[in-house]
Formats: C-alpha cells, structure tokens, sequence
C-alpha cells in the first residue's frame, strides 16, 4: 500500500496541571507516508489452533475459508504489513477469558474456520479493531474488511528555541486525552524513544515529555488524524548544568562534594554526591548548596532555557554572592 502525501495534523495545546508548562509543538511536514514507515511486509500467517466449544470437531468437509484484511481509513488500500490478527471464540474460558482460536501477523489474513461465530480482532501498532464474524454451514463467506481509523505520531524535542537534546535524555508517555474521575489518565503507552512511531486509533492523545530526571516536565495535546503521519516537536524550557566546587572561577572541581538543589522557595529538586555532577532543570530560579569537609557553601543562579552550562560555587563565599548579583544584572 502507498498512500498519498497528506498535511500533517493540526496540534492542539493544552495545560494538564498546573505544575508542568505549556507546550509549544511544532508540526512539521509530513515527509514519509504513513505505510512507509510502517513494519515491512509479512506473509500471511496460518491457523494455528481450533476450539471445539464453538466449532466441534473440525474437518476437511466443514472448514471454511475467510479472508480478512485492514485499511487505515475507508478510502484507503488494504494495508500489507504491520498487522497482527486474532480470532477468538465468543464463549469465555474457565479464566474468564475469551479462548484464542486462530492467530495471523503480516498482511491479509486467510483462515479456515468450522461454522460458527466468533470475533475478529487485527492490531496495528496500539491501533486496532474488532468485529463479530459468523461463519456460515454453506453459501458465500464474504470477505471480512476491518477499517482501523488509524494514524501515528512520531515525537521529538528541543530545549529552548532549537538546541537539540540528545535521544538518550528524553523520553514520552502517551496517556488517553480523558481524565477519570480520580484525576489521572489512562496510560496508553510508556517510555516512547524520539522518533520513533507509535501507531495509534485517531484521536486526541495527551503527551508528557521527560528531559533528564528532575523535574523538566512538559506536557501536550497532540492530534492523530487517521492515515497520516503527524511528527511533532516539544519545546523544553529547561538546560542541562554541571555543578562544581572550585577554589576560584575556572579552577578544578573539588571531590567528594555533596550537593543540594533547592528552589527559590525552599524546596528541594535534586540531591547528588560528586565532584562535577550533571543535571537538567526546568527554566527558573535555584539555590546550589555544596557540603565539603564539614563545611556548606550556597550560591543562588538561574537556569535559562537552552542554554547549557556549568555552575560554579566557590569556597569563597562573599565571591558567591558577589557572582549571583551579576548574574542578577545580565538577567
């Protein structure tokens, strides 16, 4: 299948809690069709189990052949890779679960299935459907076509204007757009690496973005259309710093320091042990504090977005506060 190039989707914001920023999101054209960057074509699996509590015995006489195949939407082309199919017998098991009948990955699916009724599941990524299926003793078995209303997104992001962030420090949550009663949302998929696709039913989906451990959190709305490809970019407000205790600006950070870092309000962010430990932090103002030797050392400084850099607490510490009130200045 190769569908034709489309927009990419328009992006909704919108501010999920008070304690995580808006996001801005970019959209970014749609460069790849949605079946291009698809899983490759697989051929069609076989029947793998019968289950006589629907069917009854099987035999060459009484099976039936069914075809079933997917479309992202209803206009498109059956799909000829990326699916995994499910027949299951609508009868619940002793567990209370609905016994697997037949299973399929690929593209087009063929089963031979006895008389009987049953339900049709086919899985594209996290997108799928599921339809009741009734196979007859005798006449015409009407090929079975699933629409799965389907897209996907692909996820990326910047901090501050357009400095890149390195893949390893970020990661997505995928959550439903609705919020239960208790205030959460269902969570549709986890730890989502950028750029890569995650395939899903259309629909509104609500995006949480992690850069780093801390607390540079950001979170948006984002909109899958079905049969295209939405590629969308968060804007971080947050920068990665490198904390150090030095005798004098420049100079060598001392070991064995114990750091705290607190907001401006008191609370505190992040804790470590080290000579020159790296973090990422929201955009904002903070209090480093460095325990050496039984004695502490504090410096206020403000964290920019996107601006990467090291933060230096000297032992000095009127020098301290002399470079905070700089800092104030150039701010």
């Amino acid at each position: 299948m190769r569908m034709p190039l489309h927009p990419v989707a328009v992006v909704s914001l919108a501010l999920a809690s008070l304690a995580s920023p808006l996001a801005p999101v970019f959209a970014q054209d749609t460069v790849e069709s949605f079946s291009q960057v698809s899983k490759p074509a697989v051929k069609g699996g076989k029947l793998t189990s019968f289950n006589p509590i629907v069917t009854g015995e099987a035999t060459p006489n009484n099976l039936r052949d069914i075809t079933c195949e997917a479309l992202l939407t209803k206009d498109g082309q059956p799909m000829r890779g990326g699916l995994t199919w499910r027949v299951f017998s609508p009868i619940p098991a002793a567990d209370g679960k609905l016994p697997l009948v037949a299973t399929s990955e690929g593209g087009t699916a063929a089963f031979q299935l006895v008389p009987g009724e049953y339900f049709v599941n086919v899985a594209f990524g996290r997108a799928g459907a599921t339809k009741k299926l009734v196979v007859p003793d005798q006449g015409k078995v009407d090929k079975q076509v699933m629409v799965l209303d389907a897209g996907g997104i692909m996820l990326n992001a910047v901090s501050g204007s357009d400095v890149r962030i390195p893949p390893k420090e970020l990661s997505f949550s995928v959550y439903s757009s609705e919020v239960r009663e208790d205030g959460e949302r269902n969570l549709v998929v986890a730890d989502v690496k950028p750029n890569s696709v995650v395939r899903l039913n259309a629909g509104t989906y609500h995006v949480v973005s992690d850069y780093g451990t801390v607390n540079a959190v950001i979170r948006a709305d984002i909109q899958v259309e079905a049969g295209k490809l939405t590629r969308a970019t968060i804007q971080h407000r947050a920068a990665k710093l490198t904390l150090k205790l030095v005798a004098e600006p420049g100079g060598e950070a001392i070991a064995d320091t114990a750091w705290s870092i607190l907001t401006s309000s008191g609370d505190t962010v992040s804790e470590s042990v080290g000579a020159f430990p790296t973090l990422v932090l929201a955009e904002g103002s903070y209090i480093a504090v460095a325990r050496n030797k039984n004695h502490i050392y504090q410096r206020d400084f403000n964290v920019q977005a996107g601006v990467n850099t090291d933060v230096e607490v000297l032992l000095d510490e009127k020098a301290n506060d002399q470079k905070a009130a700089a800092q104030d200045v150039v701010d």
